[in-house]
């Protein structure tokens, strides 16, 4: 048998070994011992100075030392200390709240919590088995129809594997050699986007069949007012935004209110009007935030940039005057010396020149347009907010205050600080690990056992990635070695496909692979056989990777073997049938097809934003 054939042999070979059940990073490397020993046998050469022992040992020394893997300890430390420190249960009833005029709110929710979770934690399996404990017996209570509950959970828990930050993202950067910055930049448009369709078609459905998703009573949708805040509205008025701001200015009768035991202080006015002007302060922040990154930040960097380059260019221009000025004159004797300062006034003219073009780079007329058109909309949907801000509304915005915001505020700097270029991915890694234990610890929720726990499943899953890539990395260096790449590539290349083509035979065998394979799978062994024909089709890598992970939400969605349904499965109620959770999961996978289809047809969905903040390639 030829080397080339003996490696797609043993490319056949570890598919059905791991559809067997063998653990996946030790079947890697027990191939690629196995074959490696074939391919670098020296008769000549006793056995044990086989090269496959060294390459072994480099790969899992490269492992250890890869930058990018660092983060993955963290970032999962993150999302299970934030998963068994039970920070979920609150949020839910918040949201749930808080969207409970919209069609289907209970779905609306879990589908806003699993895209909120998702980023938080960047686990599927996490996200869908505990969205399946929190919110699947309250939507099937409610009469919610079976299929849509499950789709709903099933979908937004696969969202965690898009939205950074991912391990999949992370071990996709590692295996391809591209930067995680750019990567979860690019991940950041098409997973909102994708959550947002789910919303459309979510809502969508119930207004259609408003029988598969029954409004819930009035007692559930109704928040708990306080009685202080009744008779503050009473006194001042019924809006609570001018009644505790009236209240704060003209605290005398607001003073004289005393409900069970519990007298009203300035403190407290002061404290529940900084939380009613909570929505206000996020608007600003973030219109202030982009206004600083585009208009002073990035100003600031492009400016020093260019100057940057004209002092290069001005300093080149004089070293080379100055290095032919002397044989020109002595060439052409003394008449030319009169003439030589007329030169040197080019030269200067030449660089004020180059420094005038290049001296102010312009934000875009279009930033400032869209600015204002978003400040403006901003600002009149917080009117419409306000309006109708009675005490029932400032009670709901202080739940979603005490629950959503925390996680949020951690989120945005997690992200914040990594797409802004302020610390690596590590970094931000280990801050948001250490605000996960804050938060769990300040909620009272976090003891010893339950940390215990968290520190265990990190390991034990940090342990499954890093020895995945190790037995990845033996396996695709023997799998070169043998020829296999080269063969496959010959393949690819017999068949003349365009880059269209090469683009849906690529993600048609990804889809497929999906089924009996896990993600972590995919993206180490396959993965890297497609990767050296991208640069053949002119294809970017980052776009294709960001469609990959699309691709692999779509196989979590597929039967007969998505790995989201078993998850759900396994804490749905027993009458809950798998064939129930497939059929409500088959919507959302064709969901997850048309924004593939978008992102290939507008590139722009997932590149604008990683070109906007590090420039094109």
């Amino acid at each position: 048998m030829s080397d080339p054939a003996l490696g797609l042999t043993m490319l056949c070979l570890i598919i059905v070994v791991i559809m067997m059940g063998f653990p996946t990073a030790f079947t890697l490397m027990g191939l690629g011992m196995v074959f490696g020993f074939t391919a670098f046998y020296d008769p000549s050469q006793p056995w044990l100075d086989n090269r496959i022992f060294n390459l072994m040992v480099q790969r899992t020394y490269g492992a250890m030392t890869n930058d990018t893997l660092l983060s993955i300890p963290l970032f999962v430390l993150m999302g299970y200390v934030m998963e068994r420190g039970a920070l979920v249960d609150k949020m839910f009833h918040s949201v749930q709240l808080a969207f409970r005029r919209l069609p289907g709110s209970l779905a609306v929710a879990t589908l806003v919590i699993c895209t909120f979770w998702g980023i938080a934690s960047g686990l599927v399996g996490a996200v869908v088995v505990l969205m399946g404990v929190i919110a699947m017996r309250p939507m099937l209570n409610a009469g919610y129809d079976t299929r849509l509950a499950a789709g709903v959970i099933t979908a937004g828990g696969t969202l965690g594997i898009l939205i950074p930050p991912s391990v999949m993202i992370i071990v996709y950067a590692a295996v391809a050699g591209q930067s995680v910055v750019k990567l979860y930049a690019a991940a950041m448009f098409p997973g909102f986007f994708l959550a947002f369709l789910y919303l459309v078609y979510v809502i969508g459905w119930v207004l259609i069949d408003p029988k598969i998703a029954p409004r819930l009573p009035v007692e559930q949708t109704k928040a708990p007012v306080s009685p202080w805040l009744e008779q503050l509205g009473q006194q001042y008025s019924k809006r609570m935004l001018v009644a505790l701001a009236k209240a704060v200015v003209m605290p005398g009768r607001a003073l004289q209110i005393s409900v069970m035991d519990m007298r009203v202080t300035w403190g407290l006015l002061a404290r529940s009007l900084a939380m009613s002007l909570a929505p206000v302060l996020l608007v600003l922040a973030t219109l202030g935030t982009s206004w600083w990154y585009v208009v002073i930040y990035s100003q600031a960097n492009a400016n020093a940039q260019a100057g940057s380059e004209v002092v290069q260019m001005s300093t080149e221009i004089v070293a080379d005057t100055s290095s032919t000025e002397p044989e020109v004159l002595q060439e052409m004797g003394g008449d030319t010396v009169a003439d030589a300062p007329e030169a040197n006034n080019d030269t200067v003219s030449l660089g004020d020149q180059v420094a005038d073009e290049t001296k102010v780079v312009e934000v875009p007329e279009s930033f400032y347009t869209g600015f204002w058109g978003t400040a403006l909309v901003l600002f009149g949907l917080l009117v419409w907010y306000y309006r109708g801000f009675d005490a029932e509304q400032f009670e709901i915005l202080n739940m979603l205050v005490k629950s959503v915001m925390p996680l949020g505020i951690l989120t945005f700097v997690v992200l914040g600080v990594i797409l802004l270029g302020l610390a690596t991915a590590t970094e931000s890694a280990a801050v948001g690990a250490t605000g996960a234990f804050i938060m769990a610890w300040a909620s009272g929720s976090l003891n010893f056992q339950r940390t215990k726990e968290a520190v265990f499943l990190t390991a034990k899953t940090t342990s499954m990635v890093c020895w995945l890539f190790v037995g990845s990395a033996l396996f695709s260096a023997v799998f070169a070695v043998l020829g296999g790449q080269r063969l496959v590539e010959e393949w690819v290349m017999a068949l003349d496909l365009t880059p269209l083509q090469f683009m849906l035979l690529s993600q048609a065998i990804i889809f497929v692979l999906g089924w009996p394979l896990e993600w972590t799978e995919i993206i180490v062994i396959f993965v890297p056989i497609f990767l050296p024909l991208l640069t053949h089709f002119q294809i970017d890598p980052i776009l294709w990777g960001v469609l990959v992970f699309v691709n692999l939400q779509a196989a979590f969605l597929s039967p007969p073997v998505a790995m989201s349904a078993f998850y759900l499965k396994g804490v749905s109620p027993p009458h809950v049938t798998i064939n129930q959770i497939f059929a409500g999961m088959m919507p959302y996978m064709f969901i997850v097809i048309i924004c593939m289809v978008l992102m290939y047809i507008w590139p722009g969905l997932t590149l604008w934003l990683p070109d906007y903040l590090y420039g094109p390639k």
